[in-house]
């Protein structure tokens, strides 16, 4: 039987995808097991599957100042001999990588032991944890045609793969979930896994002007509800597993971030959304890319950090309600590629030689 190691975390980003896949790698015979941190996200949401679940140490390699720069090279370079050692034991077929800090021992350990392995870039262009990666990756899958310039000559144009159960949900199940009446539009706000401060306290401050004519479900990030924050037709949670395919059901609009797998979900979904992607100034840039991309393409409509006073970000989520068809259209028109089929084909071909 062919084995795939999985690998990905610290964001649910760096793991949806790889859920995505774990279906269509099951029908195709693959015994699937799964490396992550030994605390992350991507632990509970794995598990939850049955998938044989490996922990290994995982520190950030961080691009600013911070006395964590002084201990976390050395749980890196742990994690590297835990992942070395679980090549041997494993011994894997494949590696397949979402990125995320935690995937960068597997990756250098898989390619240095001439294992197959491939990567996947979501963004525009890769991120620190990919960038160390792409020298021992075999192949990169990338989301935007525009990233295979940044790969080296490794690069596949594939998308990104959509968990299809995301395709099932229903609204009534959503207002359910929320304890809405369906009577209003509902607004969801996603933050990502990890919340959003920025976004989360400009919804909060708006909630007077928004709520009159909608309903809001909140996805706040582990740790950052605010308790003392009570309307009706307000409902806080941290995060959604199993019921974000209802919750997106019932969504009319969606305010997120732009990271690029939460994005290509709405796309998928036709979802009319806001996005507010993270400034310049608190990250290397890419969700300003991801936004800018989807805003030319008439998928979204865009607001900055620093635009988001509540008149102003009441006007704009109004204003996407009232054009939401024009969004839906341009979303629809939009060539669909199933890209966990092509890369599902890309890692047979990939293992099969390892047989």
């Amino acid at each position: 039987m062919k084995r795939i190691v999985l690998t990905g975390g610290g964001t649910a980003g760096h793991v949806t995808p790889n859920i995505a896949l774990i279906d269509r790698l099951k029908e195709e015979g693959f015994d699937i097991v799964y490396i992550g941190s030994k605390e992350g996200i991507e632990k509970q949401l794995i598990e939850n599957l049955g998938i044989p679940y490996y922990g290994i140490s995982s520190g950030k390699l961080r691009r600013y100042f911070s006395m964590k720069n002084f201990t976390d090279p050395f749980r890196v370079q742990h994690g590297y001999h835990e992942a070395r050692k679980l090549m041997k034991e494993l011994k894997p077929s494949v590696v397949f990588s979402k990125g995320g800090f935690v995937s960068v021992p597997v990756v250098v350990a898989a390619g240095k032991k001439k294992i197959p392995t491939v990567i996947h870039e979501s963004d525009m262009t890769p991120g620190l944890a990919n960038k160390i990666s792409i020298r021992y990756a075999t192949k990169v899958c990338c989301n935007f045609k525009e990233t295979l310039e940044h790969v080296k000559g490794k690069g596949i144009h594939t998308g990104t793969p959509i968990r299809k159960e995301l395709f099932t949900g229903t609204r009534e199940a959503g207002l359910a979930y929320a304890g809405f009446d369906g009577k209003k539009p509902v607004i969801l706000v996603v933050g990502g896994s990890t919340g959003a401060v920025r976004v989360n306290e400009a919804v909060r401050a708006a909630l007077p002007q928004l709520l009159p004519e909608f309903d809001v479900l909140h996805l706040c990030g582990k740790g950052k509800m605010d308790e003392s924050v009570a309307y009706d037709g307000y409902v806080q949670r941290e995060y959604c597993d199993k019921e974000m395919k209802d919750v997106l059901a019932m969504a009319d609009v969606v305010v997120s971030r732009a990271g690029a797998n939460a994005i290509c979900e709405l796309l998928a979904l036709h979802k009319p959304n806001l996005l507010i992607p993270l400034s310049a100034e608190a990250s290397r840039g890419d969700q300003l890319l991801n936004a800018a991309s989807f805003e030319k393409q008439g998928f979204s409509m865009v607001m900055q950090e620093s635009e988001t006073e509540p008149d102003k970000l009441t006007e704009a989520v109004k204003a996407l309600y009232r054009d939401r068809d024009k969004y839906i259209s341009a979303m629809e028109a939009s060539p669909a590629s199933d890209a966990t089929e092509v890369i599902v084909n890309l890692l047979k071909e990939l293992a099969v030689e390892q047989e």
